[in-house]
């Protein structure tokens, strides 16, 4: 069955932030704050890991670094994007609109836990991956072990940052579900290059998630979200 990926991917979200958000009223404030910061933390070394796979080498018994260049422009060309388009507040936005239609109106954290939680689990390589092989050939396993891995962050995310997170289902079960169903048009361009360059990039971008986490927003990392774009097309410019 195509699409069957997302669909657990989306199941697994809901039932990881509902149970963490049940068991999150539990907790005192201060401890809601330190699992925030350990989630923060987590969430750095994760994206660290695979930033440095992607520019880090062994040539000879040396190590060498490279990528410094296409990380500086895909962020700097996707930050101009993302302001002109306002990314971020259009996030917001919707935020807001699920805040007061789902009777969460006088939660204040529950907008940053939506833009948070949507952030992390829709940016990378697994999500496009996974998407295109359920989408070609029904091959849902990708997204099932990203199913895993969403289930647990979100539950930690909605004991720590609140039911808000519970309704990152819902850019994950659009962002994944139009890529499969497009995943036809996609495959072609998703070469080795082209899914490097996403995968580096985007862990970037969960770098500066779990920034906001530690420390409070301070990026507006919906802003960015181009630079995986610029990222993929940057793999086919001749240089």
């Amino acid at each position: 069955m195509y699409g069957l990926g997302t669909i657990i991917n989306t199941a697994a979200i809901l039932v990881g932030g509902l149970g963490g958000a049940l068991f999150g009223r539990f907790l005192s404030d201060s401890c809601q704050d330190t699992l925030t910061k350990v989630c923060g933390v987590s969430t750095l070394f994760i994206a660290v890991s695979g930033a440095l796979e992607g520019m880090l080498t062994v040539e000879n018994g040396a190590v060498t670094s490279g990528g410094a260049m296409l990380i500086i422009g895909c962020l700097a060309i996707g930050a101009i994007i993302g302001e002109l388009l306002k990314i971020e507040d259009a996030f917001e936005r919707f935020g807001q609109w699920l805040k007061v239609k789902t009777g969460n109106a006088r939660d204040k954290g529950f907008v940053n836990a939506f833009v948070t939680a949507s952030l992390t689990v829709c940016i990378g390589a697994m999500a496009i991956v996974g998407s295109i092989q359920d989408g070609i050939s029904g091959d849902y396993s990708i997204l099932a072990t990203k199913a895993v891995l969403d289930l647990i962050i979100i539950m930690v995310m909605s004991c720590s940052l609140g039911k808000g997170a519970v309704f990152s289902a819902i850019p994950v079960a659009v962002f994944q579900g139009s890529i499969t169903a497009l995943a036809g048009l996609i495959r072609p361009l998703m070469t080795d290059a082209a899914l490097a360059n996403l995968s580096l990039v985007g862990n970037i971008l969960i770098f500066c998630v779990g920034i906001n986490l530690v420390w409070g927003k301070k990026i507006k990392v919906a802003n960015l979200l181009p630079a995986i774009l610029v990222a993929v097309i940057a793999a086919f410019l001749p240089f």
